[in-house]
């Protein structure tokens, strides 16, 4: 729904050649080209191959935990449910004696089991690691430092107040006059003239008295 529609595109196409076409061939050949107990053989491996595939999918967020050492990319819930669904169908599966509900069931418990464990291990390490890390403060531009969260509120309003009050008495300072302007220019100006400029200036001031 909220996605750009170049991916909206891309998954309408998905869905339509694995979520509907799919499953029309597998309905076709199990119907058409397969007859007696070799239908319930195919899509029983089927149905066993899929279901590990849910199991195994996982274990991309495994990895992640591991190389991270943190739990945030993998849900609790996700893996607990996981570990009970497996379980579950574990049981039934030996008590009718299935194999094609038994072989990926057992497969999805041990997955489960396996991402309770690093869920345990790495929760804490989780929490530590946030806590260690403690407030960032992020350098905006123009050398203004702006508080990350935490920081303390008052701190933070006394920075601003003082900036303000710095700001302001700036602002308030008398600009120089054009007077004191021309004044200084005619200073640097005399200071500038060489030694002999000098003597002639002086030489007219003298002619003149």
């Amino acid at each position: 729904m909220y996605a750009p529609k170049d991916k909206k595109i891309k998954t309408a196409k998905l869905v339509a050649i694995l979520n509907a076409g799919f499953l029309g061939v597998v309905i076709a050949i199990t119907l058409l080209a397969m007859h007696g107990s070799l239908q319930t053989t195919f899509v029983g491996v089927l149905c066993a191959a899929l279901t590990i595939g849910m199991y195994a999918a996982p274990l991309s967020a495994m990895k992640r935990v591991i190389r991270t050492r943190s739990v945030q990319y993998m849900p609790f819930f996700l893996s607990f449910f996981l570990f009970l669904n497996g379980g579950v169908w574990s049981v039934y599966a030996v008590l009718v004696k299935d194999y094609y509900i038994g072989v990926p069931n057992v497969v999805g418990f041990v997955l489960g089991s396996a991402q309770l464990i690093l869920y345990m291990i790495y929760r804490n390490k989780s929490a530590a690691m946030i806590e260690e890390k403690g407030p960032v403060h992020v350098e905006a531009k123009g050398g203004v430092e702006m508080p990350a969260r935490g920081d303390n509120d008052e701190e933070a309003a006394g920075n601003l107040k003082s900036r303000s009050l710095a700001e302001g008495k700036t602002k308030s300072l008398p600009k120089p006059s054009v007077d004191r302007q021309h004044s200084l220019q005619k200073l640097t100006k005399t200071l500038s003239i060489g030694a002999y400029e000098l003597l002639q200036h002086s030489s007219w001031a003298n002619d003149a008295v």
